[in-house]
């Protein structure tokens, strides 16, 4: 073999080398390319859902966008209302209904307290929480106050009723019955005029359960911790080795109306 052809042959074997190896290097561009763009596509796409999450929370960490119910009082307006805005006593409640020391409470004072509202010498704010749900775990406090709102939608009578209605069917502690909107919704049944397709579907769609967990974060930062805590014009007077009977609440009533 000739020296012409034998360089020949290695010219062609050294620009064959060379193709191979842009090819690769072309290859390698190409790979790390598509790699850059996909991880750039998956940080477009967690923005885009961050975006959409963001937008559907409420400044306190509830899922949804944030629906007052009709009927609620207060600054913050985190109270649902039973009575007359201008009512000179203010009874405030906060309960879980889930919690059988709330139960115990209305099962003592409800009469009492609903005479008094009626009279017109008291009005009677009801801050529901999910102390129950964080404790024990479930969804139970949650739906059922979601619940309570939607009946607030309807009318001060309704959430009243209802909210009797609950506790009159209060299942224990450990189980996690008003979970089930069903249930919230067969419970509706109960109070005339309530069970209608407005009041199932704001069950079913949790549409105040934002508001809710609004009013559960309110409590957690008023430094109460326990359900019920009763005040009245914000002075506590139940529980806590406090003696309150009806008859000791009205006398309560008519001395803060007098002062």
């Amino acid at each position: 073999m000739s020296a012409k052809n034998t360089e020949g042959k290695r010219s062609a074997r050294e620009r064959m080398a060379a193709e191979r190896e842009r090819q690769r290097v072309a290859e390698k561009r190409r790979r790390t390319m598509l790699a850059l763009l996909s991880v750039l596509g998956v940080l477009a796409v967690a923005g885009v859902i961050a975006v959409v999450v963001n937008n559907t929370k409420d400044d306190d960490g509830g899922s949804g966008p944030l629906v007052y119910p009709k009927n609620v009082t207060g600054e913050d307006r985190l109270a649902i209302l039973d009575g007359k805005a201008a009512a000179p006593v203010t009874l405030t409640v906060y309960e879980d209904f889930r919690c059988p020391a709330c139960q115990a409470f209305e099962t003592g004072f409800s009469k009492t307290i609903h005479e008094l509202v009626d009279s017109g010498q008291l009005k009677a704010e009801y801050r529901l929480v999910t102390l129950i749900d964080g404790n024990l775990g479930g969804e139970g406090s949650l739906n059922s106050a979601n619940a309570a709102a939607c009946a607030a939608d309807q009318s001060q009578a309704k959430f009243r009723a209802y909210h009797d209605v609950l506790y009159a069917n209060q299942p224990s502690e450990s189980d996690d019955a008003f979970a089930d909107k069903d249930t919230l919704k067969d419970l509706a049944k109960k109070v005339d005029g309530l069970d209608t397709a407005a009041f199932q579907a704001c069950v079913d769609d949790g549409t105040h359960d934002s508001w809710v967990q609004k009013s559960n974060k309110a409590f957690n930062d008023s430094g109460h911790n326990s359900t019920p805590t009763v005040l009245l014009d914000g002075e506590s007077i139940y529980g806590q080795g406090k003696d309150l009977t009806p008859a000791k609440l009205k006398q309560l009533v008519a001395g803060a109306a007098k002062s």
